[in-house]
C-alpha cells in the first residue's frame, strides 16, 4: 500500500561543459569527454594518443574559446540548461521533480540520479537533449545513466525518450524563434549548420552497410536502413524547418561543423559552404544550428565568432545567429508534453 503521493522524476542530460574556462578546467573536460570511447571510437592505445595530444595541445585554444562566450552566470551551455529545468520544473507543478545532469562536468549525472531518489519520486523519464540521435552524444548519455542506475541495490523505473529531430513542437520551437529575426534581418540565405560527425560512425549506425554514405541522395528520406543515421535526421530536421518557414528552394541549406582530427567526417564542413554561399553571390547570410538545444561553444564561439569573422573577409555584408531553443516557452511546453505525469494526465 502506498503510504504518501510519490512524484515523477524527469532526468535532463546534456553533453557537459567545464567548470570554467581556465586551462586546467578545460583540460579535465577535455580528458572526460575524449576518454569515452563512444566519441574516440579507436582501439585503446590509439585514443589514448589522441586524447593526451588534445588535452596538451587543444585545451589553451579551447580554453581562451571559452573565455571568449564565459559569462558571469558561467558556463552558457549550463545557464540555459539550469533555465530549462527550472521551466519544467515550473510546468510539470508539485507532481514533478526536475534535475538536469551532465555527461562530462558537472552537475553530473550521479548526482541527479541520487537527488532523484532522495526525493523518492515513482520512476525517472531520461531525456538525452540531443534533437538526432549519435552514438557518441545521446548513446553515450543513455549509457551512463543506464550503467549508474544497475549500480544501485534497487534500480530505479526508467523510461527514456528518443531523438526528436522530426517533432512537430521541436520544429515549431525553432520556427517560432527564427521567423521573426529572419523578417528583421532581410537575409538573402539560411545556413543550417549541424554539429558534425566522423563518417566512419555515421556508417556504423546503418545495419545493413550498404546505404548511408552510398549516395548523394542516402539521406532525402529515412528508411529501415538509415533509421539511425544521425546525417539523415539532420537532413529530415532541416526540411522540416524549411516548411515551417516557408522557405523557397536554394535559400537555404545545411552543413557541418566542428571537426577534430584528420579523418573523414560528414560533409559539406560549414567553412566551406561558408565560401560557396559568398562566391554565389549571397551578401546576408543568417545560421541556425539545430543539432544544439542550448547555445554553446559550438554555437557562440564556433559560429558567432568564428564563422562571422570568416563570413566578414569573403566579403559578406552581415551575419546573423539565430539562438537555440535554450529555455523558450513553446520548448519548455513540448518537453512538458511528452511527459506523463503520475497522475497518468498527459501534459498537452
Amino acid at each position: 500500500m502506498r503510504l504518501s503521493p510519490r512524484r515523477l522524476g524527469l532526468l535532463l542530460v546534456n553533453l557537459g561543459t567545464p567548470g570554467s574556462p581556465s586551462i586546467g578546467d578545460v583540460r579535465r573536460y577535455l580528458r572526460e569527454f575524449l576518454s569515452d570511447p563512444r566519441v574516440i571510437d579507436a582501439p585503446r592505445v590509439a585514443r589514448w594518443l589522441a586524447v593526451a595530444s588534445a588535452v596538451l595541445f587543444r585545451a589553451p585554444k579551447s580554453a581562451a574559446a571559452y573565455s571568449a562566450i564565459w559569462t558571469s552566470e558561467g558556463s552558457p551551455l549550463l545557464r540555459h540548461g539550469l533555465a530549462l529545468r527550472d521551466a519544467m520544473a515550473e510546468r510539470l507543478g508539485e507532481r514533478a521533480v526536475v534535475e538536469l545532469g551532465m555527461r562530462y562536468g558537472r552537475p553530473a549525472i550521479r548526482g541527479a540520479l541520487e537527488r532523484l531518489l532522495a526525493a523518492d519520486v515513482e520512476r525517472i523519464v531520461v531525456l538525452p537533449l540531443f534533437p538526432q540521435y549519435a552514438s557518441a552524444s545521446s548513446g553515450s548519455a543513455l549509457e551512463r545513466v543506464l550503467r549508474i542506475a544497475g549500480e544501485l541495490e534497487c534500480v530505479p523505473e526508467l523510461e527514456t525518450l528518443g531523438e526528436f529531430y522530426d517533432d512537430a513542437g521541436f520544429v515549431a520551437a525553432l520556427a517560432e524563434i527564427a521567423r521573426p529575426r529572419l523578417e528583421a534581418f532581410g537575409g538573402d540565405h539560411l545556413l543550417m549548420s549541424y554539429h558534425g560527425l566522423p563518417e566512419r560512425q555515421v556508417r556504423k549506425s546503418d545495419a545493413t552497410g550498404a546505404h548511408c554514405l552510398q549516395a548523394d541522395d542516402c539521406c532525402e528520406r529515412i528508411g529501415p536502413a538509415n533509421r539511425h543515421c544521425y546525417r539523415a535526421q539532420c537532413a529530415a530536421t532541416s526540411r522540416e524547418l524549411a516548411a515551417a518557414l516557408e522557405l523557397e528552394p536554394g535559400t537555404w541549406s545545411l552543413s557541418f561543423q566542428s571537426r577534430l582530427g584528420s579523418i573523414p567526417w560528414i560533409r559539406p564542413y560549414t567553412p566551406d559552404v561558408l565560401s560557396q554561399l559568398a562566391r554565389g553571390g549571397v551578401k546576408r547570410l543568417a545560421v541556425i544550428c539545430p543539432s544544439f538545444v542550448a547555445d554553446c561553444l559550438e554555437t557562440l564561439e564556433e559560429i558567432g565568432i568564428r564563422a562571422r569573422e570568416q563570413w566578414r573577409t569573403l566579403g559578406g555584408e552581415a551575419f546573423e545567429l539565430i539562438p537555440c531553443v535554450n529555455a523558450h516557452a513553446r520548448w519548455a511546453e513540448t518537453v512538458a508534453g511528452w511527459v506523463r505525469l503520475p497522475s497518468g494526465e498527459a501534459r498537452s
